[in-house]
């Protein structure tokens, strides 16, 4: 595949546009970015439209666009699961997290862990948060390079050895500079460019692709019966239905613990922001269902079957089915902008992560372990070099580790951060809850869930649940978190009692 010079220069130019955005971002409501708090999360004054970019465009991500369509291309109806399970989340986002905003800004908390070890006066606790954050959100960095990769193939740019990393390289290198020097204000600037873009993008596929296609009947039409719909809710498909309900409403306990989330939810100047969000972010939601719409256009235009673009989907499979479906549909230029969405789109989400890993770091393990007498310009600096080796590290992993592996971890991801549901749910609404029954709950949960992948090799969250002669495959995030609280419900009042025969105040 030759370089494509016209959506090449148009990619190049907006990302020139989104590199002096990043670095003017210092200077938009200007701080003093030697505080941790100003530098991670924008000095908690973002209102509700910035507030809307922010988290838009830090849980609707490159891999989003790249995936969501991919997975309806080769699995069909099943792909649409990612729709409902984003309806699901902003009933619990409107319940849950207003009220933790207020507690960490009446407290100062920076984190989760922050508040975990203020509600139940436990390092260890606050530890396997932040730890949990970290890992869970390491491969999640790392796919957005596999977006970002993605694209750049499709640009025409050599895709192996060291020449087809150097894109990618150099696209980090900027990010890191401008995170290390704007913080978070950075990303929620570029957002609104991101997602400006990401909807002309969406909009003109909605009116052009299918009109070169036939119109919307003809494209339904050359779906397969299979892939269109999901089936029928019989005895027989009832493994199929229980993995779809509950992968959906697991992601959607799952998604606003990851850290990333989190600190989008704390840059937010008041709790109505957070309440005023739940309810406007559904427009996200009803954009994601069009993007995955996309997975049925590129069936009904054949692009797989396009010797044009074999090597392309030989080497990333059905992640090429997009690129290729706007290659074959739009004029170069406008493939500069489509593709520069997408990367764009890795950024905002890869920047947001690494600021809300150096957070844990820094607040979590660096002030609470290592030193504890930091000051608040050395908090932030430590923050701000632990954001470049984050960046670093997720370049080498996506560098030194097959794809396949990288996807695999982020399987773990969403069975990793759940487990943080019943610390951060019985801290802001229950009382009396034991800290060690907390963090035993936690290993159960984090144990079981991994093995249940493990079980599947790793290739799929899914585990087929037996009890007795019936099998429920559901989601195994869903399925450890349960065990996880059953964990901590019924070792709390054996451990309370454990410590007062000791004489020693349980933790909590």
């Amino acid at each position: 595949m030759s370089l494509n010079l016209p959506a090449t220069a148009v990619f190049v130019v907006l990302f020139l546009l989104v590199t002096w955005l990043g670095f003017v971002a210092a200077h938009w409501r200007k701080a003093d970015l030697n505080q941790l708090h100003e530098w991670g999360l924008g000095g908690r004054r973002f209102g509700t439209v910035v507030t809307w970019f922010l988290l838009g465009g830090d849980l609707y991500t490159a891999y989003t666009f790249i995936a969501v369509p991919a997975l309806v291309f080769g699995a069909g109806a099943f792909g649409f699961f990612a729709v409902p399970y984003t309806i699901l989340i902003y009933p619990f986002l409107y319940l849950v997290f207003p009220r933790l905003w207020v507690v960490a800004r009446e407290r100062g908390h920076v984190t989760a862990a922050d508040f975990v070890r203020d509600r139940f006066g436990s390092r260890m606790l606050a530890l396997a948060v932040a730890l949990t954050g970290i890992m869970a959100t390491m491969p999640y960095i790392a796919l957005q390079l596999v977006g970002m990769e993605v694209v750049i193939g499709a640009l025409g740019f050599p895709t192996t050895g060291f020449a087809g990393h150097l894109p990618l390289i150099i696209a980090f290198i900027v990010l890191a500079a401008f995170t290390y020097t704007s913080g978070l204000r950075a990303p929620a600037l570029i957002a609104v460019v991101k997602d400006t873009l990401i909807f002309i993008t969406i909009f003109a596929a909605l009116v052009i692709i299918p009109a070169k296609l036939g119109g919307y009947g003809a494209i339904f039409s050359a779906v397969p019966q299979d892939k269109l719909t999901l089936p029928a809710a019989t005895a027989e498909n009832f493994g199929k239905q229980s993995a779809y309900v509950t992968l959906a409403l697991g992601s959607a306990l799952a998604l606003f613990l990851y850290p990333h989330a989190m600190t989008g939810i704390l840059s937010a100047s008041s709790g109505g922001v957070i309440r005023r969000n739940a309810a406007l972010l559904a427009a996200y939601s009803f954009i994601l269902g069009l993007i995955a719409l996309l997975g049925y256009m590129a069936i009904a235009a054949g692009v797989d079957k396009d010797p044009a673009f074999a090597a392309g989907f030989a080497q990333y499979g059905a992640n090429f089915s997009v690129p290729a479906l706007f290659l074959a549909s739009f004029p170069s230029w406008f493939v500069g902008v489509a593709f520069a969405a997408i990367a764009i789109g890795a950024l905002v989400p890869a920047a947001i992560m690494s600021i809300a890993c150096a957070n844990l770091y820094t607040r979590n393990l660096y002030k609470e372990f290592i030193k504890p007498d930091c000051s608040e310009a050395e908090e932030a600096r430590m923050a701000k070099i632990v954001s470049l080796v984050v960046k670093v590290g997720a370049v080498v992993f996506i560098i030194a580790i097959p794809q396949a592996y990288a996807i695999q971890l982020q399987l773990l991801g969403g069975i990793w951060i759940i487990q943080l549901l019943p610390a951060i749910l019985l801290g802001l609404f229950g009382r009396g809850f034991n800290a060690t029954a907390l963090l035993i709950g936690w290993a159960a949960g984090t144990a079981l869930g991994t093995y249940m992948a493990a079980t599947q090799g790793f290739t799929s969250s899914v585990f087929p649940l037996t009890i007795g002669e019936v099998t429920i495959p559901g989601y195994a995030a869903l399925y450890s978190v349960a065990v996880n609280f059953l964990v901590v419900l019924l070792l709390t009042p054996v451990l309370d009692l454990v410590c007062k025969r000791a004489g020693v105040a349980a933790p909590r």
